[in-house]
């Protein structure tokens, strides 16, 4: 059956063709969004949903969205997405980082053009027929200190601008290198340096508990006299009360806002001061963007729900198409290696080290954990997935670490996962082979090479004579079919194990059976999810 997606805002008709286009079944409902209620009664039937900034996609949504796997935001900001809700239900959350980046950057040097020529107000007085050349007196951007706070993708692009336009470029971002920096020819500076130095200060981060109140009252009061303040980032990142006040008191020369902190912003400190230019959120406003991120959207989403590829999610690692078709396997592999664990291991979980040897230390193991994390994880919540695995690990204390190293053994590449719990520890190996098949290879330290079935039963036992046929006679006697049979043993009258791969779930009779032997330490039936 085809995927389907509902497309819950107004996107671009050339986007919802792009899922018919790829054997995606969508509805598109451009008004559903703003109907909470309507919404949350159908979204069950959809994998994914593609969205703007209308729709609310609360916990009350996510709580009927059984089948939902993923939510495209076309655009950058995912406010309107309650994303640790959306995580701890596995649904992946992306969005479109580069689709309106030129767009956004162009109204922030319009927004600083405008406050430093008072363009608006001197507008409206012309319009009123007023011709008031004295009091509309502004500055030159030319040889003036532009401050820019976060220098990624869009303040990047700002910084490229403001050269352009002979301004000096002062940057604070704490992921900026200076080999960075000297490339963009920016000097890279602390906040403080940045503040007190800045003829302009434009924003460029996205809200968070570190970016929250950057330039908040303390912050602003050391601002060099007559400065002017950008925001097109996101509402927020500027105390607005502390911003009016300096606003007045003549410190700050002019303020250009296209974001606030309420929105949709009726009422603010800012309205209706002089020289404040205002917009209505209007950075990525432009036909070329909205067509962008619309087609991005839909064809990340479409990627991911045909292929796995995952693109600019903000709760799970990227994995490119290539990546996903090279990958595949071993996440199927680290997946039933840690179904395996997760089978075998009843009391609490303290910490989960995975090693990676050879080739597959150098593919995405961000994912390949997310995988195994998540093979674990079933044990205690069976809908758990890639995405919510690591939300579920977090909240019950589980430490994760990893280890990778150069290929140390007969096998190309392979995986161990070992667990820790306050009673002992639990390790397993797998590799993939040329088939493209995974295979156990090492359980306890045995080295086995066991085909992984739906269906298995794995026994440990001493290595005594009569094990394979007291197994053998047991399935037999009670129609349990072995597909195939793989033994393995630490040394010769040793520990030993076994792992039955069987045509179906082994009754409980059965093993009950095979526990009156005597024979048996362990008898353990186990499933994997091998489609």
């Amino acid at each position: 059956m085809a995927p389907k997606v509902l497309v819950s805002d107004k996107l671009s008709p050339t986007a919802v063709q792009i899922f018919r286009d790829r054997g995606i079944d969508v509805d598109f409902e451009p008004d559903l969004g703003k109907d909470k209620e309507k919404l949350a009664s159908v979204i069950g039937q959809y994998d994914g949903l593609a969205i703007r900034s209308a729709t609310k996609v609360t916990e009350t949504i996510l709580r009927e969205a059984q089948n939902l796997k993923v939510i495209g935001r076309a655009g950058i900001g995912t406010d309107n997405i309650d994303k640790d809700a959306a995580s701890k239900k596995g649904v992946i959350v992306m969005n479109t980082p580069f689709g309106n980046m030129i767009t956004t950057a162009e109204h922030a040097i319009a927004m600083m053009f405008a406050v430093a020529r008072q363009i608006p107000e001197a507008s409206a007085s012309t319009h009123a027929g007023k011709w008031e050349k004295s009091r509309f007196m502004g500055v030159e951007l030319t040889g003036k200190t532009l401050g820019v706070i976060g220098a990624g993708n869009i303040g990047g692009i700002v910084c490229d601008r403001a050269r352009a336009l002979k301004m000096k470029v002062l940057a604070y971002d704490p992921y900026l290198g200076e080999e960075k920096a000297n490339a963009m020819q920016v000097e890279k500076v602390e906040l403080d340096d940045l503040l007190t130095r800045a003829d302009f200060i434009t924003l460029h981060v996205p809200l968070t508990d570190q970016t929250k109140n950057v330039l908040s009252r303390e912050n602003l009061e050391k601002t060099k006299k007559d400065v002017r303040i950008v925001n097109c980032a996101r509402g927020g990142l500027v105390d607005e009360e502390a911003l009016a006040d300096l606003l007045k008191s003549g410190h700050v020369a002019g303020a250009a806002f296209d974001v606030f902190s309420v929105e949709p912003a009726e009422n603010n400190p800012l309205f209706n001061l002089p020289n404040v230019v205002c917009t209505p959120h209007l950075g990525a406003a432009t036909t070329e963007a909205q067509e962008n991120v619309a087609l991005q959207v839909a064809e990340q989403m479409s990627n991911y729900l045909l292929t796995g590829a995952v693109e600019n999610a903000l709760n799970m690692p990227s994995v490119t198409a290539e990546e996903a078709k090279v990958m595949g396997p071993w996440v199927k592999l680290s997946g039933h290696l840690g179904s395996f664990i997760g089978q075998m291991t009843d009391e609490p979980i303290e910490a989960i080290n995975i090693l990676y040897d050879g080739s597959v230390a150098e593919m995405n193991l961000e994912a390949l954990n997310c995988a195994v994390i998540a093979g674990i994880m079933k044990r205690v919540n069976p809908d758990v997935n890639m995405v919510s695995a690591p939300v579920i690990a977090a909240e019950r204390g589980v430490k994760i670490s990893t280890t990778n190293q150069a290929k140390s053994g007969a096998f190309e590449g392979y995986i161990k996962v070992t667990v820790v719990t306050e009673k002992r520890e639990r390790s397993i190996g797998g590799t993939v082979f040329s088939d493209g098949k995974p295979r156990f290879i090492q359980i306890k330290g045995i080295n086995i090479d066991a085909e992984i079935g739906a269906n298995m039963l794995y026994t440990t036992n001493e290595d005594v004579p009569g094990i394979i046929g007291t197994l053998g006679q047991t399935m037999g006697e009670n129609g349990v079919n072995i597909a195939n049979f793989t033994l393995g043993r630490s040394e010769a009258g040793g520990e030993a194990i076994a792992l039955l791969y069987v045509d179906a779930q082994v009754p409980a009779p059965v093993l009950e059976q095979l526990e009156a032997t005597g024979l048996f330490q362990q008898v353990k039936p186990l499933a994997f999810e091998v489609a």
